[in-house]
């Protein structure tokens, strides 16, 4: 019996349209300021399905926000968009 069992790789699968998946992430802005949080980025991607939550909201953060705020506005969702498809969000 081997001492360590990988734990399979867990991708979110839906069929979404970029704008879709826009609209699902918007919902999570808690505190309606226009930009996600690491905190909100990573409660949405929990309540989406994707382990690790946490590490992927500051991945996603460090992948998305050109201008270095610490936040994802709406003129960088698309990059957002762009790598959550890395996850098994399907854009069509």
């Amino acid at each position: 019996m081997p001492i360590w069992t990988p734990i399979p790789k867990r991708r979110a699968n839906y069929d979404l349209s970029e704008d879709q998946l826009k609209g699902l992430l918007k919902r999570y802005d808690t505190n309606g300021d226009g930009k996600l949080s690491k905190e909100e980025l990573s409660v949405a991607f929990r309540q989406l399905g994707l382990r690790f939550s946490w590490w992927r909201a500051g991945r996603a953060i460090h992948h998305a926000d050109a201008n270095d705020d610490g936040y994802i506005s709406e003129d960088e969702l698309h990059e957002l968009v762009k790598y959550a498809k890395k996850w098994g969000f399907t854009i069509n």
